[in-house]
């Protein structure tokens, strides 16, 4: 990457990526396998966030099948999921069956996204014109007669914290739901709001413990329970607003509020020691109404925040990634007029989003906000799980929605010489 050696903190790139997530780094890789130099900023040092989303769906194993790299990608640790179920009261539900889908990879793999991310980054550092920076935030964008061309960023270089100026003939902002780009860009936000929060914590996994993953609905709680080998990753849904309540009634009922939800996990509790160890994860689903601007392009939740319902929203990102690439590559390897192509991805994704947004926003005032009012015992299914549960054929349809998703990218992006 060609650097300015009178003044070192400024660097020309093709694409500057903001955002290390997955949207950002697949979306990296495929433009620098297909010879666009690219740099990614991302402000922390490691990709270690717990509450990261740790599915990886049929459609994104498809793509790694297109490129090449699946089978190095399923021999790092990881669970593989071909069905997906609830625990309602003392009611077992299977939701959706994988096993029928046209992929590969007939299972959701359950992974921790950094090692995921790690992958990737391993996977795009072959290709010469790739750049990852980390310790680098972005701090505001580079407007020029109405155009984006470029980022202010503060980086890290050893022990020393240093201005950063990026130009690039494209920025794109992939920084996740409380994305700074799509704030300075001045883009506007349609809030479709979510009644829930997410309290997302860790607790000892026996080897005797069921290895599958179930989402628990009893009392008025709902929790999920992801296995990562030797603990569980635990996502608990409350009330939007509720965890200061929570709070409020002491650890030790909290302690409780678990235990009735699933109680093999009560003597494992104690292994919270005060609510540093509960992380608050703020729901939101949102969409911008514009995804770009001359010189900028938003893409995964930074364009369009999702629930954590179905854990689809790495998906969505991933194939915002692919779609994105698919339609700028070439302008952006021959440093062509980019602006107008940028229409092109939001033409492409806007639907898939706005679809499985919908779909997210009915569970939500449907199922979600219902359960978690609902103190009384279950004593019969709701009649879409009664369906699910005595009609097994059914449930290839939630697989579908849940392990594809809506209009599914494919790799059309070439591989340029190393």
């Amino acid at each position: 990457m060609p650097v300015d050696n009178s003044s070192p903190s400024k660097i020309q790139t093709g694409c500057c990526i903001v955002g290390g997530g997955p949207a950002g780094m697949v979306l990296g890789f495929l433009l620098a396998r297909a010879g666009v130099e690219v740099l990614v900023l991302e402000k922390h040092a490691d990709f270690l966030r717990d509450f990261r989303g740790d599915t990886i769906h049929p459609a994104t194993l498809e793509i790694m099948y297109e490129l090449g790299i699946l089978d190095e990608f399923l021999k790092r640790p990881h669970q593989e999921l071909p069905q997906i179920g609830a625990l309602i009261d003392d009611f077992a539900v299977t939701v959706a069956d994988f096993t029928h889908l046209p992929t590969h990879c007939k299972f959701v793999g359950l992974m921790p996204q950094w090692d995921f991310l790690n992958f990737i980054a391993e996977n795009a550092k072959r290709y010469p014109s790739f750049h990852l920076r980390m310790e680098s935030e972005v701090t505001g964008l580079i407007i020029e007669n109405g155009r984006v061309t470029g980022v202010c960023a503060n980086s890290r270089e050893g022990p020393l914290e240093v201005p950063l100026e990026v130009r690039a003939d494209l920025v794109v902002g992939a920084d996740g739901r409380r994305s700074l780009v799509r704030e300075k860009a001045g883009l506007e936000v349609d809030d479709l709001g979510a009644p829930i929060d997410v309290l997302w914590m860790r607790l000892p996994r026996l080897p005797t413990d069921s290895t599958a993953t179930l989402g628990r609905f009893r009392a008025g709680r709902i929790l999920v329970c992801l296995d990562r080998g030797d603990y569980w990753q635990c996502a608990y849904v409350i009330p939007k607003g509720a965890f200061a309540a929570i709070q409020q009634k002491g650890l030790p009922a909290f302690r409780e509020d678990i235990a009735m939800v699933a109680p093999f996990l009560r003597d494992r509790t104690a292994a919270w020691n005060d609510w540093n160890d509960i992380k608050l994860l703020s729901v939101a689903v949102d969409r911008l109404r514009t995804w770009s601007r001359p010189g900028l392009l938003c893409i995964g939740d930074s364009a369009h925040a999702m629930s954590p319902i179905g854990g689809v929203g790495i998906n969505l990102a991933i194939q915002d990634a692919v779609a994105t690439a698919n339609i700028l590559w070439q302008p952006l390897r021959d440093r062509s007029a980019i602006d107008a192509h940028l229409h092109e991805v939001q033409k492409r994704r806007e639907f898939p989003a706005k679809m499985t947004q919908a779909a997210q926003v009915f569970a939500h005032k449907r199922f979600i906000k219902p359960a978690l009012s609902n103190q009384a015992p279950v004593k019969r299914l709701p009649f879409a799980l009664a369906l699910l549960k005595n009609f097994p054929y059914l449930r290839r349809i939630p697989a579908r929605l849940v392990g594809l998703g809506v209009r599914p990218e494919h790799i059309h992006t070439p591989e340029a010489p190393r």
